[in-house]
């Protein structure tokens, strides 16, 4: 069957889509700003929900951030410095199901060149324009979207070959969206995804949606059947959800401030195609209130397990969604040794969690009791080492010390690549960090002996 794509002028890497421009809701008009827009780091210490209904693609994301309050100005003045031409930016009011939103559109005016991963990362390194903040965030999604095509087509990442998310349309979109969320500077949180079905034609002959290279790079994120047959979420969206976001969330706990509204191009049956964003403030200065129970930890006492056993019933149970699982030693009735297994999950993940525990355990039940998770604000942060890029997650605006960690699974990898020890990569990401950060972020001092 012919694939539609449902959200605007991005395209999916190879593949050639059936656009419809249709505004059932009404033709589409200069959108206004409402007038109170943010400045940065308005977003410090605070939430920024991404509410992805009906999915998210990068040129929606870009618009909802718009309608909450980030000056397009800001944008703009990003993009002019970006190396690449050709193009007109436009922001629209578009109404889905009596909401009104805003539309970010890219008008392709001249032919793009076909552009590999080296070529984008050359262009975003080469613009001025760029905070470094925007700079890791751009790069660190098209990181990830490199990555899940070079595993689809059998290839490195440098060779990957971009196409039409190579264009500069989705060039764009990336950047602009990046730019933004940098300046709010909020901790993100994103829904489950909701995942379309049916064909699509690509070049190479139909292919399943999502597209292979989107669920790759949603490795992690909780997704679940739309029970439509449309892409609701394109490779750009699914790679900066991925960069972007540190935790899901049907809801988090929070006092919104402001939302905005981003809409995409088509018309669905079912539900609006837009995306929601919602800025607020976490429910306490940490993020948990007094009382709350927002996870649980479920636990077994077992004494007829071998560890082998165990630690595979505790790997099955992160797999199912637990935040964390750990065992500990115990005595039992008649003085058995044993084993306690415990599990943290999401409350959402509880039924999910507990299958898993009883499945692989020899169990016959399982406790769970409602605690509190205190969670400081992180994003993301790219830094440049003499072992490559590394990703940090950083924790900060919250008034404690900031707390610096590097990416495992990129250290382990840049060091086995330039065959050196993780902990020297370690050292050179987070003095890079330090540096990069220069006198905003004063690194942890040594206690005087």
């Amino acid at each position: 069957m012919a694939h539609d794509h449902d959200h605007d002028h991005e395209h999916d890497h190879g593949h050639e889509h059936d656009h419809g421009h249709g505004h059932a809701d009404g033709e589409e008009v200069e959108w206004e700003s409402r007038g109170d827009e943010l400045g940065r780091g308005a977003g410090n210490g605070k939430l920024l929900f991404l509410d992805a209904f009906s999915g998210i693609a990068g040129d929606m994301l870009v618009a909802a951030l718009v309608d909450l309050g980030v000056p397009q100005d800001v944008i703009r003045a990003a993009l002019e410095g970006l190396p690449v031409g050709g193009y007109r930016l436009r922001f629209v009011r578009r109404v889905r199901s009596g909401i009104a939103a805003c539309g970010f559109v890219v008008d392709v005016r001249e032919a793009q060149p076909s552009r590999d991963y080296a070529a984008i990362r050359a262009l975003l390194h080469a613009a001025p324009g760029l905070s470094e903040g925007a700079r890791g965030l751009a790069l660190r999604a098209f990181e990830l979207l490199a990555a899940a095509e070079a595993r689809v087509h059998g290839t490195s990442v440098e060779r990957v070959q971009f196409h039409e998310v190579g264009a500069v349309d989705s060039i764009v979109d990336v950047v602009a969206a990046a730019v933004a969320l940098d300046f709010l500077g909020a901790e993100v949180v994103c829904s489950a995804l909701p995942m379309g079905r049916g064909f699509i034609r690509a070049a190479h002959g139909p292919l399943p949606g999502p597209p292979p290279a989107t669920v790759l790079c949603l490795e992690g994120v909780p997704t679940h059947d739309a029970g439509i047959d449309a892409e609701l979420v394109t490779p750009t969206g699914a790679c900066l959800v991925r960069a972007a976001a540190l935790r899901f969330a049907r809801w988090p706990s929070m006092r919104p401030l402001r939302s905005g509204w981003g809409a995409g191009t088509r018309t669905l049956a079912d539900r609006p195609n837009a995306l929601r964003v919602v800025l607020g403030e976490p429910t306490s200065a940490l993020g948990l209130e007094p009382g709350s129970a927002s996870h649980v930890v479920l636990e077994a006492n077992v004494d007829d397990m071998t560890g082998e056993l165990a630690a595979s019933t505790l790997a099955r149970a992160q797999e199912a969604g637990a935040l964390d699982a750990w065992s500990t030693p115990i005595g039992m009735k008649k003085g058995r040794p044993a084993l306690m297994l415990s599990a943290l999950a999401r409350r959402g993940d509880l039924e999910a969690v507990a299958r898993a525990l009883l499945s692989e355990s020899t169990s016959l039940g399982l406790r769970v009791r409602d605690v509190g998770r205190i969670e400081r604000a992180r994003r993301m942060v790219e830094v440049q080492t003499a072992y490559g890029s590394i990703a940090l997650k950083v924790a900060d605006g919250d008034g404690l010390p900031p707390n610096v960690a590097p990416e495992f699974e990129q250290c382990r990898v840049a060091a086995e690549r330039t065959s050196v020890p993780i902990k020297q990569v370690y050292a050179a990401a987070i003095t890079a960090y330090f540096v990069q950060a220069g006198s905003a972020v004063t690194p942890p001092q040594e206690p005087e002996r």
